[in-house]
């Protein structure tokens, strides 16, 4: 395994990866999507370092990080992500930046640490409406991701999920989807194609780590968990944005081409700050990241000079310093 890039911080008896860039703040604080990691943010976060502090980690069981207690909900990641910046001391204030279930996660910690968070940009987010009350639907997918994610961790405890991932690594996707599709007992279909999309976006050299990270058990136990907890964590996100988020600034980003009910869903989370925006990418899919990161770097750069104007004192509010009389 590849050394973790940042650190490794203790947030009360496990430790949470947390990558730190950059130097000026306000700090700009990722998370990804349900089985994303720190690296997620490849395209991200280097050109956002170039004119702020930046902080990516990796929720408990996933990237670098530990095993952290079960359930994982999206309320119990944003705590621990609120205790790992205080320990990696990556000072408040804080532009939230969280992708698809990270948004979820940013949602949270935005409304129960107000005082800590002067922005939020969610990436096309997850939104907890659809997933609060499943509909039938919505909970046959969850039964489903939760009953793979048990055939990883069977498969992790036999190593045949390592020997998945060197397939994949390899380019040899043939024997992998047969044999990921036999380990998942026929479960997959054609989605190894599409779970496996975002990996072929990434440079060689950072997707090596992946195939050490989907070969864990901890990995296929933390995005089970996620899975099965999303009621859960969808009630906490709709508690948490209940009463909105007043005038903080918050920006929503869609995939192209987003269905009339997605422009809704985002233009209504919006509304929950009176300086929220919707804006559309071009040419992404739900991987904006991946996609379109100057994109996203760009929204970053004016929420951050926004947040730098507004924090920064008026010339009328500053005090003189007295001027040496040379006696």
């Amino acid at each position: 395994m590849p050394p973790a890039p940042g650190r490794l911080v203790d947030v009360g008896g496990f430790r949470l990866h947390v990558a730190t860039e950059g130097t000026r703040g306000p700090a700009v604080v990722f998370d990804a999507a349900l089985g994303g990691s720190s690296i997620s943010w490849t395209f991200v976060q280097p050109s956002v370092s170039r004119f702020a502090r930046t902080a990516a980690y990796d929720r408990a069981g996933f990237g670098w990080s530990d095993a952290g207690p079960l359930p994982r909900t999206a309320g119990r990641s944003a705590d621990e992500l609120h205790t790992a910046l205080r320990v990696a001391g990556v000072p408040p204030p804080y532009v939230l930046v969280g992708h698809s279930y990270g948004g979820l996660v940013m949602r949270i910690f935005a409304a129960r640490y107000r005082r800590d968070v002067a922005g939020v940009v969610l990436v096309d987010p997850a939104h907890p409406e659809d997933w609060a009350d499943p509909a039938p639907k919505e909970q046959a997918r969850i039964d489903k991701g939760v009953l793979l994610c048990r055939y990883g961790v069977a498969a992790a405890r036999f190593r045949l999920s390592h020997l998945v991932a060197i397939l994949v690594g390899l380019g040899a996707m043939r024997p992998a989807r047969a044999l990921a599709d036999t380990l998942a007992r026929g479960g997959l279909g054609g989605e190894i194609d599409y779970i496996l999309s975002p990996f072929w976006k990434l440079p060689a050299e950072v997707r090596r780590p992946l195939h050490r990270f989907w070969a864990r058990r901890r990995f296929f136990e933390a995005l089970g968990s996620q899975i099965g907890s999303i009621a859960t964590s969808a009630r906490e996100a709709l508690e948490a944005s209940a009463s909105g988020y007043g005038d903080l600034p918050l920006i929503t980003l869609s995939a192209a081409d987003p269905s009339p009910y997605r422009v809704n869903q985002q233009d209504a989370l919006a509304r929950l700050s009176s300086q929220g925006a919707h804006l559309i990418a071009k040419r992404s899919g739900h991987w904006i990241p991946l996609d379109e990161p100057e994109w996203i770097v760009a929204v970053i750069r004016d929420l951050v000079d926004t947040v730098r104007k507004e924090r920064s004192p008026s010339p009328a509010a500053m005090s003189i310093p007295p001027v040496a009389s040379g006696v």
